[in-house]
């Protein structure tokens, strides 16, 4: 684990006066390549810090992440704070402190300290039952039925595929938030009698949303408000007729993901067509969203009311009782400042038969309601399954008042599908099958299916839907497919009509699996679990089967366990969005997985001097990758258009690719893609407007001159080098020069690289065979190329380019590809120097001859072996030490050690843990069990996947 960016910020911030102050710096060297920063930069001009490779607004706080292996320094906060400069110029200055001091003092015995905070705190006694906060920390099912969920992550066999966070990266989380919106009231009179339900997750910082709206026309546009009223961000809502809105925001700003997660973001909807309507609702965080499987939007009937409501409900696990939970806007109309009392009236209703009733008292100032209905009887739960029961909420007293609205199934913009592979079948295997399934749920209760299976070791048996096996070899079917699938397309279409409603909530849980049995896996050969993919705001069509991807389909196939699907497609800039899915990867291959996008003509043929048919999509972890890619060859296209194209997924084990799949998505891009077209346009725009060049956040200074984003120029400094402007980052490769199999050369003025002079060659040479022809050679991952047997060349590293101080042999026909450092020549002087900037050992000047010794420049040096640097300290190499970190001191469950002049650094690991209750004593590297009867049950051998992260 090499040493990461946020730790060597926090290691200088003590010595360095001012890490940043705002505007991105201009490259002082031209010829070697610029990283670009995990976050982008702000636009010049902006004042800010920068640490750790992000940048931080003036005034923020924050707890620095060290990356892998060190995590959050939970007992260290920094903060941006605004200096001035002596001219006057506000400047942005780290300042970090250890707040460990400032920790409370505890009246309890024996405090512990809970996973993620910096301070102890007391055990949760009776004293913390008796605290009274929102609605749902008096109503515990919720709660502990998300807690429910985080131990299921750590159950036995039958539960092994059960991981709710598998789709998420290393340190990603999400956050769900909701909305309720309601006619918006100026002078007192309600403009609208819509009310809409908005659902949103984020991630990182990208904020997706599913929006359902009633009694209203389709809203044309969707504003996001801050806590001043400011709009920040506007959504143009695309034509349609469903009333289903699905969108993303992405790249919050930090002061919106301040105030978003402070519930001071307002959410407002009009409409454009007719009479304007406009709705509006305060973004909230509810922990019941967790655990929501049916939902029902409240409208009134009265016009002009500016009335609605959200009703959440669950099933028990266990017991036919529906939980549920209300958030009423308008209901109560208050005049007076001062809190009131009102009763209510919750009804469930079947075609206008009052079947249960609820009387209870709200408040004016927080009328959101609570409560359960128990032991739902078979009528009931039938009634629920088919979308027919209703929820009416009324006011008693005076001037009643009704809101209503029927149950059904949740709906959000995210997609139920699922993979199936030999991996997670009850019985793992590796066969290189893979089976694909995606599903719509309607309002009553029928499930729409579709699914695809391919590659089966032996005869096709039956597809089921079956329930979580209590123990091996226990299945439980809930429904047979086998009836719907046709062997000779190898599909199954079809709709299930009789789901219960308790299939609808394990459905919407991600608790049912999906089988496919043969005859030399009876009791199923690919398994996968049903599940919801999260809405990302990409055109892909999830609404069609996905492209199947498995090791079936790799030239030659590939017996592995893994498979996967992907949505492809190409969007009238002929820009290719794609998501994929991967599943079954076992842990030590899923450390790093690429994808590619090849053009099927080149399988096995890649012409080493042309890289136009074969580009990288994603490296990713975890099981999905997603993205946009915007530049894409004629030749790619027109592979895609004719079906010749495929989507492969390469890991550790398997770098030529572990699965892959047919892609075929037609598009008319005769002439490339038109983002190109756009940018020479834009490019010619800036010409003749250097002042829009100077515009735009993307543009790159490099030579006194401005370059529009993704141009490619050659610098005045060097014809040999190719240089490329990406989003203010100037990246300059090295331009290598092919190897000639002429006899006379000729050197064009204009060029880099010499060529055959073809009027001196003679006409009987008989020209030797092609690279790409020989039968026999290496696939090297880093430029994406074969190369012939005893060939030696630069390895390529993206984004870096080329990597001169290392070389690279193709190893004759075993296919193996042997790269070692170069060996630089010992040097005596004290201040060697390069000659270029792409050579990789530096040279004594002639001037300048001194005794050979250890010097600070020796390290730079490419031979090996050579010492690494630790803040202030030098090591050895092979040395081994614990790392100082400023204001956290010695962290000695970390131990680094010096590899070749690079510092590594890993974490202690730590047993498994069966124990629910947990805590960490102070000085100790791992959690230890609170009671000391579970603490002898640890599974004391770490998980293989963390065996193999050092290597």
């Amino acid at each position: 684990m090499l040493v990461p960016r946020a730790l060597r910020s926090l290691l200088c911030v003590l010595s360095c006066a001012w890490l940043h102050t705002g505007a991105p710096s201009r490259l002082k060297s031209p010829a070697l390549p610029i990283q670009s920063e995990r976050e982008p930069l702000p636009s010049k001009g902006l004042t800010g810090c920068s640490f750790g490779g992000r940048f931080y607004s003036l005034d923020n706080t924050w707890h620095p992440d060290l990356g892998e292996p060190f995590g959050v320094m939970h007992c260290v906060q920094c903060n941006c704070e605004p200096q001035k400069s002596r001219r006057g110029k506000v400047l942005g200055k780290v300042n970090c402190k250890n707040i460990k001091q400032d920790c409370p003092d505890l009246d309890c015995e024996d405090p512990i300290l809970l996973p993620g905070h910096c301070c102890k705190t007391c055990r949760k006694g009776e004293d913390d039952k008796k605290h009274t906060g929102s609605v749902l920390d008096s109503f515990e099912y919720f709660h502990e039925k998300g807690k429910d969920k985080e131990d299921d992550l750590h159950k036995s066999y039958n539960d092994r595929s059960y991981l709710s966070s598998e789709e998420l990266g290393p340190r990603e989380s999400r956050t769900d938030f909701v909305a309720v919106l309601t006619g918006v009231t100026e002078s007192w009179l309600p403009s609208s009698n819509g009310v809409a339900r908005a659902r949103f997750s984020l991630t990182r910082t990208s904020l997706t949303f599913s929006i359902t709206y009633q009694r209203m026309g389709r809203p044309s546009k969707i504003g996001f408000l801050d806590s001043d009223g400011t709009i920040v961000f506007e959504y143009r809502v695309p034509k349609g007729q469903s009333d289903m809105i699905c969108g993303v925001w992405k790249n919050l700003a930090k002061p919106q993901m301040r105030q978003l997660q402070s519930e001071q973001i307002r959410i407002s909807m009009t409409t454009s067509t007719g009479r304007r309507e406009e709705v509006e609702g305060k973004i909230i965080k509810h922990r019941a969203l967790f655990a929501e499987t049916f939902s029902s939007t409240l409208t009134s009937e009265e016009e002009n009311s500016g009335m609605g409501g959200l009703a959440m409900l669950t099933l028990s696990d266990t017991e036919n009782n529906l939980h549920f939970i209300l958030i009423l806007q308008g209901l109560i109309q208050q005049k007076d400042k001062e809190p009131i009392l009102v009763p209510i009236r919750v009804q469930l209703v079947y075609r206008q038969h009052i079947l249960r009733e609820i009387r209870a008292n709200i408040t004016s100032h927080d009328p959101d309601f609570a409560e359960v209905l128990t032991d739902l009887n078979s009528r009931e739960l039938f009634w629920l399954s088919r979308g027919q029961l209703e929820i009416t909420v009324a006011t008693e007293g005076q001037g009643p008042r009704k809101i209503s609205g029927f149950i059904t199934g949740r709906k959000s913009c995210d997609t139920i599908q699922s993979v199936m592979s030999s991996n997670d079948a009850l019985t793992p295997g590796k066969t290189g099958g893979v089976g694909s399934a995606i599903f719509n749920l309607h309002d009553n209760g029928t499930l729409d299916y579709q699914v695809q299976v391919a590659g089966l070791t032996s005869e096709f048996v039956g597809i089921t839907i079956e329930l979580k096996p209590r123990r091996r070899n226990k299945r439980t079917v809930l429904y047979d497919l086998t009836p719907e699938y046709n062997k000779a397309t190898g599909r199954a279409l079809g709709s299930w009509s009789r789901l219960e409603a308790r299939h609808i909530h394990m459905l919407l849980q991600n608790e049912l699996f999906i089988n496919v049995a043969t005859t030399h896996g009876q009791e199923g050969e690919l398994r996968g679990q049903i599940r919801a993919l999260l809405y990302s705001g990409l055109e892909t069509p999830r609404h069609e089967l996905p492209t199947p991807l498995a090791g079936h389909f790799v030239s030659p196939p590939v017996k592995t366990g893994a498979s996967g699907h992907a949505w492809v497609s190409v969007d009238k800039q002929c820009h290719l969005h794609y998501e994929i899915v991967v599943t079954g990867l076992s842990k030590a291959d899923d450390l790093t997985v690429n994808a590619h996008l090849h053009g099927l003509a080149e399988i096995g043929e890649i012409d080493d001097s042309s890289t136009t048919h074969k580009r990288l999509l994603t490296g990713f972890y975890g099981s999905q990758a997603q993205g946009v890619l915007k530049e894409i060859s004629l030749e790619l296209l027109q592979h895609l258009d004719q079906g010749t194209a495929f989507i492969q997924v390469s890991t550790k084990m398997n770098p030529r690719g572990e699965i892959r799949g047919r892609v075929h998505v037609p598009n008319n891009c005769e002439f490339g893609t038109r983002g190109e077209t756009e940018e020479s346009e834009f490019d010619d725009l800036f010409a003749k407007n250097p002042e829009e060049l100077k515009k735009d956040p993307h543009t790159c200074f490099f030579e006194n001159q401005h370059h529009a984003h993704g141009s490619r120029w050659t610098p005045n400094y060097d014809k040999c080098f190719s240089c490329s402007c990406q989003k203010r980052t100037v990246i300059c490769d090295p331009v290598l020069c092919p190897v000639l199999t002429c006899s006379q050369t000729i050197q064009p003025e204009d060029k880099c690289c010499p060529i055959c002079d073809e009027r001196r060659e003679p006409k009987d040479m008989k020209v030797p065979d092609r690279v790409d022809e020989h039968p026999e050679g290496c696939y090297f991952e880093g430029d994406q190329k074969m190369h012939a047997p005893g060939t030696t060349w630069h390895p390529f590293v993206p984004p870096f380019g080329y990597i001169k101080c290392a070389v690279c042999t193709c190893k004759g026909s075993s296919g193996e590809v042997h790269c070692e450092k170069v060996t630089c020549p010992v040097l005596t002087c004290s201040h060697p120097v390069r000659r270029n900037p792409s050579d990789c050992c530096k040279e004594c000047p002639e001037e300048e001859k001194t005794p050979a010794g250890l010097e600070h420049s020796d390290m730079m040096q490419a031979d090996g072996p050579r010492h690494c640097k630790f803040g202030k300290n030098y090591y050895q190499n092979s040395d081994t030490w614990h790392p100082w970190v400023p204001m956290v001191g010695e962290m000695k469950c970390i131990n680094c050690w010096c590899d070749h002049g690079v510092t590594k650094c890993q974490k202690k690991q730590c047993p498994v843990l069966t124990c629910t209750n947990n805590t960490r004593t102070e000085g100790a590297c791992c959690p230890e069990c609170l009671d000391p009867k579970e603490d002898g049950d640890q599974m004391m051998k770490a998980p293989d996947k963390m065996r193999t992260r050092r290597q």
